[in-house]
């Protein structure tokens, strides 16, 4: 259960969201009949070794809520008060995300990621302002907002996708928001700049993308990096993070540019992998996998990731002078943890 109520969930974020939240894909059985109880303590254990303060239990893979909740509860059992679990609210529809949050709580889940479903077209601010509310009002927990790119809001609401002006309204009607993932207008950097003047005041803001962390931390206040691919660079966010932190602006600016080759390798990935509406979570999953987390198999439907792409990611890390692991690629599809739905080893 939270450590907080519902009306202490700002004041309890401004304490305890500080740092950086990766994002741990759920792995499965070798024979996909069930989660993967032994890589999830896996990857939640290197989550912590590599410092980072939370982790989001991703749930845009082919898994059942019950599934779901099970991972997530295997998550807090491993990690205890070492990890702040975030729930990734991105279901099918607003039913099952409102069983889906109630659920999440009860596993040991903190902060709510909000998400949009994919059959979600709102053509006003009133149907954005609906659903998010009901979300909301369904939970004692603290949820961040998510302006973003992927919802489609941008081309019928918003060029921010989530305006200011209904982000307002939301943050004046649910004093559980708590957080701004603020990832508005992507890859434009005004939404966090404008998040941060409106409302840094009243709720946390969080820059999830490292490539404008490192540099924004310099010149403005940002306590919080959530959600994201972080693990592609093993323990380097947080450890830049720290810095940023402590006003070592310059050993910072050194990572930034060390990390300037990977960098530019998952950009790239993103630009044919990922297209315009979609995150690429095999992508994902074998970014971690080069840092020593499970990886391992996905369950049909999936997106598919070739060897040109697993190559281009290794070389990135390589060139950074981060070290990924060496095995052979056909590894990835294992796992590190390979087990079989009755508990025997693979």
């Amino acid at each position: 259960m939270a450590r907080y109520n519902r009306a202490e969930a700002r004041e309890w974020a401004r304490e305890h969201l500080v740092g950086v939240v990766n994002c741990t894909i759920p792995s499965f059985s070798s024979d996909l009949r069930t989660i993967n109880e032994r890589a999830i303590r896996h990857d939640t254990k290197l989550a912590i070794e590599h410092g980072f303060a939370g982790t989001l239990g991703v749930s845009e893979v082919a898994i059942t809520l019950p599934e779901y909740l099970d991972f997530l509860r295997v998550i807090k059992d491993e990690a205890g008060d070492d990890l702040l679990l975030v729930h990734h609210a991105s279901w099918s529809d607003l039913d099952q995300n409102l069983e889906a949050v109630r659920g999440a709580e009860q596993a040991g889940a903190e902060l709510v990621l909000l998400s949009y479903p994919p059959n979600f077209y709102p053509e006003s601010e009133e149907e954005i302002y609906d659903y998010t509310k009901a979300v909301c009002d369904a939970t004692g927990l603290a949820v961040m907002l998510f302006p973003m790119y992927l919802w489609g809001f941008s081309s019928r609401i918003h060029p921010s996708d989530i305006p200011v002006r209904l982000l307002r309204r939301l943050i004046d009607d649910c004093p559980n928001i708590a957080a701004i993932k603020a990832e508005g207008g992507f890859p434009s950097i005004q939404s966090v700049i404008e998040c941060q003047r409106h409302f840094g005041e009243e709720v946390v803001i969080s820059m999830p993308i490292e490539g404008e962390l490192i540099p924004l931390s310099q010149i403005m206040p940002i306590q919080f990096s959530a959600t994201s691919d972080h693990e592609y660079y093993g323990p380097m966010i947080p450890r830049v993070f720290d810095l940023l932190r402590d006003g070592k602006f310059d050993a910072a600016a050194e990572i930034y540019w060390q990390l300037h080759p990977a960098r530019k390798a998952k950009a790239a990935l993103a630009a044919t992998l990922h297209g315009g509406a979609f995150l690429n979570r095999q992508a994902w999953k074998f970014q971690g996998w080069l840092q020593g987390y499970n990886g391992g198999p996905l369950r049909m439907p999936t997106q598919r990731i070739h060897d040109a792409q697993m190559h281009a990611l290794r070389k990135g890390l390589i060139d950074a002078g981060l070290k990924p692991r060496m095995d052979p690629f056909r590894e990835f599809f294992i796992g590190r943890n390979p087990t079989r739905s009755a508990g025997q080893e693979a």
